[in-house]
């Protein structure tokens, strides 16, 4: 027989005493001194980071080279081909090594691999997983990795969480690179050279070529990421390394699909030997839920509408060509970094004196992001203009004479 007043109790325990408790003690958490004391350190220092509210400025800053985020041809045909292969599915349902390996992945890996002429192609979930995944893995104990200075946050991160040894180099300094080379002792060891073949804060490019000739010559494993080449160089936006034909040259290319695809996730390139490995070793690979078909479709559809996209890509070179002449015009390049990539960048030391920039010119429909330390180097905050097909001359022209006045006259 149950005991109503047993009941009435323990109800009178939890809802009375025990939860009005623990209410009040998540109410007052607080973070630890020491992590509060870093806010602070950032708020003071002006860089403290913050999510910025959606916009309809003028877009000079997002990685939408082409368009392809905004493309209605291509949501429409990746709806088209869930519907045709009935994928009424939201979710992938656990990572690839369980449930999560769809049948459109096998598609999409094929085509990627093909349209790269590389021998096999892996997704991973993001440009951040695959470059983590691959440098926490490959490179073993008493490996050496050689990166450039300037080299992403991720490929950093992945090569802190490995057991090598690294060393970085100058930027685009092959000189410097080959005194590390020799530096190495590898009757045992394996050499990875690291570089990206468009860098995302300064937008210029290596000698990629130079670079694989000093890894062949000193059996080197080079690496590359893509990342921003994707789309933007190259017949049929292959990339830098296949419009240089050399790709067949390189131990592995990254490629991430955020930029010039427009949509969402990342691929490593290379053997089939090293696509097992990972698939076995990389943890941002295993122990992941893997994409849904609707990200896989859609990256699928944007690479098959990559080869239709000629009018964009050549509009995205006139664009480039015509910010590089706009400012000359304008008196303005000293201070930009040398690039012919779709990231052009404005060098003005200080945190508070590129906010400051930044908010004038967003202020005048532009919306132009300030990069603060440190994400750059302290002494190299800058404003980071990313040029896009959509972009118009005459946008761009007023872009740039706005931060010539502001420049000239008024700082």
């Amino acid at each position: 027989m149950i005991n109503n007043n047993k009941i009435l109790n323990y109800n009178n325990f939890v809802f009375g005493f025990f939860t009005p408790r623990i209410c009040t003690f998540v109410f007052m958490l607080q973070l630890p001194p020491a992590l509060q004391r870093r806010l602070n350190q950032r708020q003071e220092a002006c860089s403290l980071r913050e999510l910025p509210a959606s916009n309809a400025l003028i877009d000079f800053a997002s990685n939408d080279y082409l368009g392809f985020a905004k493309s209605e041809i291509i949501f429409n045909q990746t709806h088209q081909l869930l519907v045709d292969r009935n994928l009424k599915i939201n979710g992938a349902t656990g990572s690839r090594l369980l449930s999560g390996n769809h049948d459109l992945y096998a598609e999409a890996e094929a085509h990627i691999a093909e349209f790269h002429q590389a021998e096999t192609a892996l997704i991973f979930n993001s440009g951040y997983d695959a470059n983590v995944g691959f440098f926490s893995c490959v490179p073993q104990k008493g490996d050496f990795i050689l990166y450039d200075e300037l080299s992403h946050a991720s490929i950093r991160d992945g090569i802190q969480m490995s057991h090598a040894k690294s060393y970085k180099f100058s930027h685009n300094d092959c000189e410097a690179l080959e005194r590390l080379i020799k530096r190495c002792d590898t009757a045992k060891a394996a050499i990875y050279i690291v570089t990206e073949s468009v860098f995302s804060m300064d937008g210029d490019t290596p000698e990629l070529e130079r670079l694989i000739a000093l890894s062949e010559a000193n059996g080197c494993y080079l690496v590359i990421d893509e990342a921003h080449a994707l789309g933007v160089f190259g017949e049929n936006g292959v990339g830098l390394l296949q419009n240089l034909k050399c790709h067949d040259r390189v131990f592995a290319r990254i490629v991430t699909f955020g930029k010039g695809l427009g949509c969402h996730g990342a691929a490593v390139l290379g053997s089939t030997s090293l696509k097992n490995y990972l698939v076995n070793f990389a943890r941002s690979f295993v122990y992941t839920t893997a994409l849904a078909p609707p990200a896989i479709a859609t990256i699928l559809i944007a690479y098959q509408q990559l080869k239709a996209a000629q009018t964009q890509r050549q509009q995205l070179r006139d664009n480039i060509n015509f910010f590089n002449r706009e400012k000359q015009i304008s008196g303005l390049t000293p201070l930009f970094v040398p690039s012919k990539s779709a990231i052009q960048s404005a060098i003005f030391p200080g945190n508070q004196k590129v906010k400051n920039i930044a908010t004038q010119l967003q202020d005048c429909n532009f919306n132009v992001k300030a990069i603060l330390s440190p994400t750059v180097p302290e002494g190299l905050e800058r404003l980071r203009f990313c040029i896009h097909s959509y972009n118009s001359e005459a946008e761009i022209s007023k872009v740039l004479q706005l931060l010539s006045t502001f420049v000239f006259l008024k700082l």
